[in-house]
């Protein structure tokens, strides 16, 4: 997830892989696949080098786990859900 400013100074998370375009239209105006536009503070620059951190951070943890569960370290476990009644 990435944060943004809405120009009235709320925050709010949005999932990067959801963002179909960003533009300058003097505002930065990001447009989700479902054709939801949202008008924010951060420059273009910014989101984009927010999604490029989002995506690297994820990819970092893919990384690191697969290096734990090689070597058999891994720190994850499935902690199986209650039986019903």
């Amino acid at each position: 997830m990435i944060t943004v400013t809405r120009l009235n100074g709320g925050a709010f998370a949005l999932n990067p892989d959801l963002i179909e375009r960003v533009e300058p239209t003097p505002d930065t105006v990001v447009t989700l696949v479902d054709g939801a536009k949202y008008v924010v503070r951060e420059s273009v620059e910014e989101v984009i080098a927010q999604i490029r951190e989002s995506k690297a951070s994820v990819i970092a943890l893919s990384h690191n786990l697969e290096q734990q569960l090689s070597t058999g370290k891994a720190v994850l476990r499935v902690v199986p859900s209650e039986p019903e009644s």
